[in-house]
């Protein structure tokens, strides 16, 4: 029998140049073997992350439109994915547009993309955070990071912390609403990170070494590889699990090329993703 051939939808910007969101999810979702729509939420020239004087276009008012029109042409999704969004008013609209174009059983994949590092993203406030806990409810899978989780929770920011900390975030994000929790960037010794998984109410740790020099985007990369995998019928661990393993080795490739300061080299480990997302689904 044919594999079932999915169709998702991600809802989230375009940075024209910056490997990060709509540029990385894509390709990566594609590669995974998996039909991915797109909804543009806003238009950039460039990310917001080092580049200077970057052009702006506010798409929320196109988005209604957009969702009238598959409505009147029937077209269903197998997954609705959402990164970045940039306002209240866009968090409000995604979630009728998941409710109205979510195929029957249909997963709600939310990343939300709003702070790192104890801060808030600029131009996001507490009304943000208090709104995205709306799309948090209705999702059967959040990926926040832990400065993501500590705002949507109330749960104070630490820097450093243990499993119980790790564990109080996500009975929080459970009780919010959120089905399963991926927790990622979770490291409890220095020169280790890794992602704690909440599935089904059983929490597993994935750990793996953590590379001195990051790259812009990847918590896009890794959000992107997950829905992928997940998509191809992998479990949430093995998803977050391959995810973690494809994002090391998009790092591991940029750190000998400093002008590549902007994002992820990713393109050239895609070939690593589907070989991995291949190797765990024969294994099942």
């Amino acid at each position: 029998m044919a594999e079932s051939y999915k169709r998702i939808l991600t809802i989230q910007d375009i940075s024209c140049v910056g490997q990060c969101s709509l540029t990385v999810a894509l390709p990566v979702i594609s590669a995974c073997g998996v039909e991915c729509a797109v909804l543009p939420s806003a238009v950039l020239s460039t990310h917001t992350g080092g580049f200077k004087g970057f052009t702006f276009r506010d798409l929320t008012d196109d988005m209604p439109m957009i969702e009238k029109h598959w409505n009147s042409e029937g077209i269903k999704f197998d997954a609705i994915y959402t990164g970045y969004l940039g306002s209240v008013r866009q968090i409000g609209i995604v979630k009728g547009i998941a409710a109205s174009t979510a195929a029957e059983g249909a997963p709600v994949i939310v990343d939300p993309a709003m702070a790192d590092n104890g801060k808030l993203y600029y131009g996001f406030d507490d009304e943000f955070v208090k709104t995205m806990r709306t799309l948090i409810a209705g999702a059967d899978y959040v990926l926040p990071n832990i400065t993501e989780a500590s705002f949507l929770t109330g749960i104070e920011y630490r820097e450093t912390y243990d499993e119980a900390y790790v564990s109080s975030q996500i009975k929080a994000l459970l009780d919010l609403g959120a089905k399963n929790v991926i927790m990622t960037g979770i490291g409890y010794r220095e020169g280790f990170t890794g992602v704690t998984v909440c599935e089904n109410g059983e929490t597993r740790y994935y750990e793996h070494i953590k590379l001195p020099k990051g790259c812009h985007g990847t918590g896009d990369i890794y959000a992107s590889a997950f829905v992928g995998a997940l998509m191809r019928g992998l479990s949430a661990y093995d998803s977050a699990v391959t995810a973690a393993d494809f994002v090391l080795k998009c790092i591991e490739v940029t750190q000998d090329y400093p002008d590549h300061w902007y994002g992820a080299r990713f393109e050239s480990s895609l070939p690593s993703l589907i070989s991995a997302i291949a190797a765990v689904g024969a294994g099942k």
